[in-house]
């Protein structure tokens, strides 16, 4: 199969989420980075919405999704993995397998949608703009749709940095930098990454009115996912950082995720 087919990342997404990464520790306990994303996305949530019936898409072991029912919203998630699907169930969130591309709800069912994984996981823009307006389809007039993207300026930088540099660039360097085309051999089941310019364009290209596109962990989020552990004062000048530089241009791109925030059309 070519690279970037997407029946082989979907093949992919099974086998590492199923078996192979814990993606509920990933948010929690793997490193200082998780808890960083986990806050910052969850402020950015919460401070456009304040209560509601969400959908999380792609919503993994459901730890954003219990997150917000403990705070008071009323919650569903669906996940193309089995094994996420019980575990969110076991947190207590109604949960289904299902996929981003057709979603099994009606239209206007949710005050808000929440995209923090489909996006990356899919290689071409058409897929990803059906996902898009999946979720808007989905959303009430008005409502919130939340799209995450992996920072295609940190992949290049973690794909070439502290190595000597060929000359010729190898045309995956060329790719994943021009493109945002994974290199072969990854274990992640990545199908693209995203800049934030990108990523505001594809959403808005979906229908979706587009608010800002945020950077979420900052630039200490790469240093912190190093670390197996960190003090508070550590993780709170790290949330510092990370709001500050949130929606500067080009430092929002020093954040491993981004996060688009759109409006459906009223």
């Amino acid at each position: 199969m070519a690279r970037g087919d997407q029946r082989e990342i979907d093949a992919r997404i099974q086998r590492y989420y199923g078996g192979v990464f814990d993606e509920g520790a990933r948010l929690t306990t793997r490193s200082p980075q998780g808890p960083v994303e986990f806050l910052r996305t969850q402020e950015i949530i919460r401070e456009r919405v304040a209560s509601g019936r969400v959908i999380d898409i792609g919503g993994g072991a459901g730890v954003h999704a219990r997150a917000l029912q403990d705070a008071g919203y009323a919650v569903e998630l669906i996940d193309p993995v089995p094994r996420h699907v019980e575990q969110a169930r076991d947190a207590g969130i109604r949960a289904r397998i299902a996929d981003a591309r057709d979603l099994p709800f009606g239209e206007a069912e949710f005050d808000a949608a929440l995209m923090l994984g489909p996006l990356y996981h899919l290689a071409a823009r058409t897929e990803r703009l059906r996902a898009l307006r999946e979720a808007a389809r989905v959303v009430r007039p008005g409502g919130f749709v939340f799209a995450a993207g992996l920072s295609r300026f940190i992949a290049f930088g973690r794909a070439t940095l502290g190595r000597p540099v060929p000359e010729p660039f190898p045309e995956e360097w060329v790719a994943l930098a021009a493109r945002g085309e994974p290199a072969e051999g990854m274990r992640f089941p990545a199908g693209h990454f995203h800049s934030a310019e990108e990523l505001d364009e594809e959403v808005g290209s979906s229908g979706l009115e587009v608010d800002a596109v945020l950077g979420v962990e900052g630039p200490c989020g790469t240093v912190l996912e190093s670390l197996d552990t960190a003090g508070e004062e550590l993780v709170e000048a790290a949330l510092v950082m990370a709001r500050a530089s949130a929606s500067i241009p080009a430092i929002r791109d020093l954040s491993a995720h981004l996060i688009a925030v759109a409006r459906v059309p009223s």
